[in-house]
């Protein structure tokens, strides 16, 4: 047996100018399914085996394994939710009782962000971090980064958070090369390192990069866009998919800028935007099953230009932590089904996540939404808010509370038309009643390693 530490995969490198990574993220449907349902019945004869958790699960609802022959079976089984993720951690530290695989062949652990609770902890097996490269590298080469290249990292490279580690271990598998300074090393020292290297891309989160994009004429005297920076890879919260947000990245940098989604139970990048700009692929087919649930129904609902819906995802071939008909959190909406690249993976934006999402007075509401109108009003406002959850649970009868910071160069005596114009802009746009607040600039933190929170849950001390 060949034992030798392997970095970055054996054909990387020649793969620079293929259409695609992997020739899955072109393959015609009915292939596709095809595949999916072969190893769905393998990844069912393995949880059989060696899944308590999943045992006691199906034999709860009275569904036995042998019954999931096809994609469509699925809907037999109940879902894999978050509290039960996190009650199973609970119950068996670290890795939960639902850890399928022995400890003696666990190699890397991982955690999620943490923003919604406590991290959650998942363990991987030598073939599940391979896993998880070769999802990642998928998306960071429909994103547009290529072997060879070098790729600023402005993700966080501390707390276990998967936009550290293996961000860094799949830009390596696919022949790239990671600067990793991390979010967490500053903005200086990701400036300068960017100034030092002067690589073509860089990978972060939205926010984040538009802030090192303003720090850049301060902290070494040029314009972003004077770096050379020609990819911008974003992800991680919401941001990249809304067209203010995104333009001003593009500008700032002088670069394009495409997204990435995933999520820490599943793998670290699984649906990614080509050069097309126009929604993300699911990229690895062949690793994961996708259903879309419509939230208000409670129904399994096609894939089809103009659905929207929670995604629920199931694991394909996944040992040490698998997960069946988990669900995500991730309200997306389907943008498309056919692409100019070749990629046979439905389209996708992400609006927002339900466990984020407020309903006030009957509407709902995303956090990231309220966000982009905002930020279409700099240079009135300098695109930095955050919105007053002071109320039980996710729903109000009252008006919502929204913070924002004046523009740099406004005056503070016309603040009254401002909080007008942005209550009416919101009223508007998204069917609701907002009281706002006007505050001066950076009054709240700047973007950093943390992913920006948006819902504060009592009126902050202002200046």
């Amino acid at each position: 047996m060949d034992t030798a530490i392997r970095y970055r995969r054996a054909d990387a490198l020649a793969k620079a100018s293929d259409a695609s990574w992997h020739e899955v993220e072109r393959a015609p449907q009915e292939k596709v399914r095809a595949l999916q349902q072969e190893k769905l019945v393998a990844q069912m004869a393995y949880l059989k085996q060696n899944s308590p958790f999943y045992q006691q699960k199906f034999a709860a609802a009275g569904v036995d394994f042998d019954d999931i022959k096809t994609i469509e079976h699925l809907q037999k089984l109940p879902y894999t939710v978050k509290s039960e993720v996190r009650e199973s951690l609970a119950a068996a530290p670290p890795f939960g009782l639902h850890r399928a695989a022995p400890m003696s062949d666990i190699i890397q652990m991982q955690a999620s962000s943490g923003t919604t609770g406590s991290p959650s902890y998942v363990a991987l097996t030598e073939p599940d971090c391979e896993m998880w490269h070769e999802m990642s590298a998928r998306c960071f080469f429909a994103n547009g980064i290529r072997p060879g290249d070098m790729a600023l990292h402005a993700f966080s490279m501390a707390k276990g958070f998967v936009g550290g580690i293996p961000v860094l271990q799949s830009l390596q598998y696919m022949g790239a090369i990671d600067v990793p300074v991390g979010a967490d090393g500053g903005v200086d020292r990701l400036l300068r390192a960017l100034a030092d290297t002067r690589p073509r891309c860089i990978v972060g989160a939205p926010n984040f990069v538009i802030h090192l994009a303003e720090k850049a004429p301060e902290i070494l005297g040029m314009d972003a866009s004077e770096l050379g920076v020609e990819r911008l890879i974003v992800g991680g919260e919401p941001g990249g998919g809304i067209p203010v947000i995104r333009e001003r990245m593009e500008a700032l940098w002088g670069a394009k800028c495409c997204e990435m989604l995933g999520g820490t139970d599943l793998g670290m990048a699984y649906w990614a935007e080509c050069d097309e700009q126009s929604g993300m692929h699911m990229v690895s087919m062949d690793y994961i099953i996708t259903e879309l649930l419509d939230p208000e129904s409670g129904e399994i609902i096609p894939f089809e230009t103009g659905a929207k819906g929670e995604m629920i995802y199931t694991a394909l071939g996944r040992q040490a932590s698998p997960m069946v008909r988990f669900r995500s959190g991730d309200y997306i909406e389907v943008l498309g089904m056919s692409c100019g690249c070749g990629r046979t993976g439905a389209k996708i934006r992400c609006t927002g996540r339900t466990d984020d999402m407020l309903i006030v007075r009957g509407v709902n509401v995303f956090p990231s939404a309220i966000n982009s109108v905002v930020r279409e009003l700099v240079p009135d406002t300098n695109g930095i808010m955050r919105i007053v959850a002071d109320f039980d649970g996710h729903t109000t009868q009252g008006v919502l509370k929204v913070i924002v910071e004046r523009g740099t160069e406004r005056a503070a005596d016309q603040d009254a038309y401002l909080k007008s114009l942005i209550e009416t802009r919101l009223r508007n746009a998204l069917v609701f009643k907002a009281d706002v607040t006007i505050v001066a600039p950076d009054t709240f933190e700047k973007p950093g390693a943390a992913k920006v929170a948006f819902v504060l849950r009592e009126f902050p001390d202002l200046p």
